[in-house]
């Protein structure tokens, strides 16, 4: 099986370059970099090879990773498409930011003019976006059309794509391939090098315009797999590259499960309380994760579409060097969030343990040294000041992450010694509001009241994605409450240094309570930073309900 998936990506897969080569290159490494930011979706940090996984295959990747500097404690603030993606762009903690998923709150267009996209092209970048967009801006949020036009290229779709994203948005009909990763390659191949693919530019909408030669550019790629919404509904057509009709499918009945993995019916003691979480719930829309045979399943499918984003990647990586434009373009791939996949009988995301939280995240430049692992812990929040840095453009007050390019040229830094985050997200889905601290030896969670629950047994599956006044106005009670005194609910304590799969909560054991009380401390401390001036209005608009209840209701999350 590993013989013939080295076959289906081998063509994408890009040799490094040697360091005798870049010294001949001087003069690149005075110009204004180019950059190109992958961003893939519920994409765990265990789900690819260079961190550790031996049975996906991303020889890609995997080969990116030995000439990167690879962070093996990356962290996202929180574990929801909108709000994660958010943060990438801002720079900011939601508890500052205040955008989430159908929570009827929408980016202003002040606050998208402090993105590094924005800041970018105002300091003469070309810009360009594919994929998934999963972040409302303006009063019609989606619909607005305002973030279209702030990218000199645009090739997305707003909210899921789907596996055939000929069939969810028009923007995507020109393309030959019907396939997700590879109708988004045509349009990076077209972004890279217009003049191989005539066609796609002549089809294309006004709005896709031609990189001019000579001036930087920054690409951000933001696809919607292995997310479910894309995984779910892929079919096996015949018209569908081998690769997702047959990849890893000689493992259906051998595939591992994830440690901890504990099937519905042989739940004895749910993870959390039942005032906490209703664990019979799973967290709706995931219950794949019921039974190891559909838990396997849903690996393949997963496995199969990192895959082929792993040759996506090795395509790219082919062009750059072709178009001369190699030796001087930072790659940076990462994740919006982790997922689930039945550990310890859960589904989902948005709560703040390992498994949702922690993400894949490389940073290639090369101009710098290759092939170093770094500990620190970084943060999504991070990203944006760092694109910023590298552009040589001045970071903005508003971001509250760090510059990670000390890290990347080896110097001694005072580093944070402990990454926040959190799930502000609670409505009709039932999803507890948490907050969480990771230390290098510790994960502290503390649980709020979850006044949800008993809302989402009297709804309907149909209305889960109607959105209340009093659900908004909840939302935007919650970004402060906690800061002002609401009292905890649950904790949570583990070891991760001895207990990576947070199995064991010291929460109450005695020989902990100093540790307990450190990082409660802590993690006040942390929540007060991430809202910075607790009186301050969040960077949002309410999005008018006609655009919530009547448009967003067929989305899934």
């Amino acid at each position: 099986m590993k013989k013939q998936l080295l076959l289906l990506t081998a063509l994408g897969t890009v040799l490094s370059h040697s360091l005798s080569a870049m010294a001949q290159q001087p003069e690149s490494l005075k110009a204004r970099p180019n950059i190109i930011f992958i961003l893939t979706d519920d994409h765990r940090a265990d789900h690819v090879g260079f961190m550790g996984n031996d049975v996906v295959q991303t020889p890609n990747l995997d080969q990116l990773a030995s000439e990167a500097t690879v962070f093996d404690n990356a962290y996202v603030n929180s574990a929801i498409c909108t709000p994660s993606r958010a943060c990438y762009m801002l720079g900011q903690y939601e508890r500052k930011h205040g955008i989430n998923f159908n929570s009827g709150t929408s980016m202003s267009r002040e606050a998208w003019e402090q993105s590094y996209p924005y800041i970018l092209r105002d300091s003469g970048y070309f810009t360009g976006y594919i994929g998934k967009n999963h972040l409302p801006i303006g009063e019609k949020g989606y619909y607005t059309g305002f973030m279209d036009r702030t990218f000199d290229y645009w090739y997305a779709g707003h909210h899921h794509i789907g596996f055939y994203p000929k069939e969810k948005h028009a923007i995507f009909d020109n393309a030959a391939q019907d396939t997700q990763t590879e109708v988004l390659a045509e349009g990076i191949q077209a972004f890279l090098d217009p003049d191989s693919n005539e066609a796609f530019m002549k089809n294309a909408v006004s709005f896709l315009q031609t990189r001019p030669d000579g001036k930087p550019f920054c690409l951000s790629i933001a696809l919607n797999l292995p997310h479910g919404s894309s995984t779910g509904t892929m079919q096996m057509r015949e018209t569908d590259d081998e690769l997702y009709r047959t990849g890893y499918r000689e493992l259906q009945d051998s595939m591992p499960l994830p440690p901890h993995y504990t099937p519905k019916q042989a739940i004895q003691e749910p993870k959390l309380p039942a005032d906490v979480l209703l664990t019979q719930l799973r967290q709706d829309n995931y219950t794949w994760v019921d039974t190891p045979e559909t838990v396997r399943e849903r690996t393949i499918r997963t496995y199969e579409a990192i895959t082929g984003i792993d040759r996506m990647i090795g395509q790219l990586r082919a062009t750059l060097e072709k178009q001369g434009l190699a030796d001087n373009t930072i790659l940076i791939f990462s994740s919006d969030h982790g997922l689930f996949f039945g550990e310890h009988g859960l589904g989902g995301k948005s709560l703040c343990y390992e498994v949702t939280l922690k993400v894949p995240f490389l940073i290639y430049d090369p101009r710098l040294p290759q092939g170093e692992r770094l500990n620190n812990l970084v943060m999504s929040i991070d990203v944006a000041p760092t694109i910023l840095s590298m552009a040589g453009v001045d970071i903005p007050d508003s971001m509250q992450g760090a510059d990670i390019t000390p890290l990347l040229r080896g110097e001694k830094v005072n580093w944070r010694d402990a990454a926040f985050g959190e799930n502000l997200w609670s409505n009709i889905f039932g999803n507890p509001r948490c907050e969480t601290v990771r230390t290098a030896e510790y994960r502290y969670i503390r649980y709020f009241k979850n006044d949800n629950l008993q809302n989402r047994l009297n709804t309907k599956p149909q209305d889960l994605y109607i959105v209340p006044e009093y659900m908004a106005e909840d939302y935007r009670v919650h970004l402060t409450s906690t800061i002002k005194g609401e009292a905890v609910v649950y904790e949570e304590l583990f070891h991760t240094a001895k207990d990576p799969y947070e199995a064991v909560n010291l929460a109450n054991d005695p020989a902990y309570a100093d540790v307990l009380k450190a990082l409660r401390a802590k993690c006040s401390e942390l929540v007060a930073e991430a809202k910075g001036d607790v009186d301050a209005p969040p960077s949002t608009i309410r999005i008018d309900s006609h655009w919530t209840s009547t448009n967003y209701r067929s989305q899934q999350l």
